[in-house]
């Protein structure tokens, strides 16, 4: 398949979903064509924003997950590997216990910062650790270990957040399974906001990753200043990750599998990899997002559970398919 050709699927499919997304509410199957009133009001302050928001989250993992593997040398790089997912989760523990467990109830800056601002902030800071105790991005390896250093600390800080405020852990558990129940317009902003230019920016840069796939010598060979690269693909990578982890909470599995998916399609370089990856994430996510909805409406699915059965089913079957 042409690259040119799955863009155009994907985009096609994207729209479809969309609409799909619209019209799956609380009772199930609700067509598009007979909101009115009320139901007029769900479907644009509601629905669409979630559905919408849904797809740019899952956009940002896909972007994320295919710039980790290409960064890293690695197809089991996912967006988590700097500790921006167990950051996020501190970052919203804190905020939880220091209003209560009700986010809206403080006020001045605690109260305005909000879940999704806990999460963000947490996020970032886990990548700041992580940078400080690889002492810069110099070693891919060095880098690989301090996050899962920073990922099993903040990890353990947020269980005893937890621990400490019993009360917290029923919004925690919310975010640890993932979400998109609470996106509205705003988080669509914001998270359109943080792909565009990441992904053009991403896009532009690609050719590194390129060459970054033949070897770190060869890269040097071909012009690449390797540690100014490393350190915007991990500023890349820290910024998707962390607003898609702050909106949505964890999602397990959309920005390891992405990349894999468009690769099994078709053999791009990173200039046709990144978007694709990146319309493939969105689309994974809001199809989960879609069927966590419908599958036991009126009762909801945390879509992360649903990512984790999917992604792990697929990658037990790719396991499956390819010879020892």
């Amino acid at each position: 398949m042409k690259p040119a050709t799955l863009l155009a699927a994907l985009v096609a499919t994207t729209l479809a979903l969309l609409a799909v997304g619209g019209a799956v509410g609380s009772r199930g199957w609700e067509p598009l064509w007979s909101a009115h009133g009320a139901a007029e009001a769900i479907l644009w302050d509601i629905r669409l924003p979630r559905s919408l928001g849904a797809w740019i989250a899952g956009a940002l993992l896909g972007l994320a997950g295919a710039l980790a593997q290409g960064l890293f040398r690695n197809p089991l790089a996912d967006p988590y590997l700097l500790g921006s997912a167990t950051g996020a989760a501190l970052g919203v523990a804190v905020m939880l216990v220091l209003t209560g467990s009700m986010p809206g109830a403080a006020s001045g800056l605690v109260g305005g910062l909000g879940l999704t601002g806990a999460g963000f902030v947490g996020a970032m800071a886990a990548v700041a650790l992580t940078l400080v105790l690889a002492k810069g991005v110099q070693h891919t390896l060095r880098l690989l270990l301090a996050g899962v250093i920073v990922g099993m600390v903040f990890g353990a800080f947020a269980a005893l957040a937890m621990f400490w405020q019993p009360e917290v852990m029923r919004t925690m558990q919310a975010f640890l399974l993932g979400t998109t129940g609470f996106i509205g317009w705003a988080a669509v902003a914001v998270l359109a906001v943080v792909l565009v230019p990441v992904l053009a920016g991403a896009v532009v840069a690609s050719r590194a990753l390129d060459a970054l796939a033949l070897g770190e010598l060869t890269a040097m060979s071909l012009g690449v200043a390797l540690g100014p690269v490393r350190l915007v693909f991990v500023v890349f990578i820290a910024l998707a990750t962390a607003a898609s982890v702050a909106h949505v909470g964890l999602i397990a599995f959309i920005g390891l599998i992405a990349p894999h998916i468009v690769r099994a399609r078709v053999k791009p370089t990173h200039r046709w990899l990144l978007p694709l990856a990146t319309l493939t994430g969105g689309v994974l996510l809001l199809a989960a997002d879609v069927l966590s909805r419908w599958l036991l409406a009126p009762r909801e699915l945390p879509v992360g559970v649903l990512t984790a059965v999917l992604g792990g089913g697929y990658l037990l079957w790719l396991m499956h398919r390819r010879p020892a």
